[in-house]
């Protein structure tokens, strides 16, 4: 978990979706086991952790990539 990141639910959830259309979610990922336990719903996500939605190592990693920029 990263302590030094801060998304919005609403950003985490467009970062978990640009993510899973880049790398295609592979069967019993990581990803494929959010999205099919979620059932969509971003507060059963794996980035869901309020107030900071910093528990995917995905999502972080996206977002430091495009903050970057």
């Amino acid at each position: 978990m990263e302590n030094d990141v801060s998304i919005s639910l609403e950003l985490a959830n467009r970062l978990c979706q640009a993510y899973t259309e880049q790398h295609k979610v592979r069967l019993f990922s990581q990803c494929w086991g959010c999205l099919k336990f979620s059932k969509n719903n971003p507060e059963k996500m794996c980035f869901y952790n309020p107030p900071n939605n910093d528990s995917c190592r995905f999502v972080n990693k996206l977002y430091k990539s495009q903050k970057g920029k």
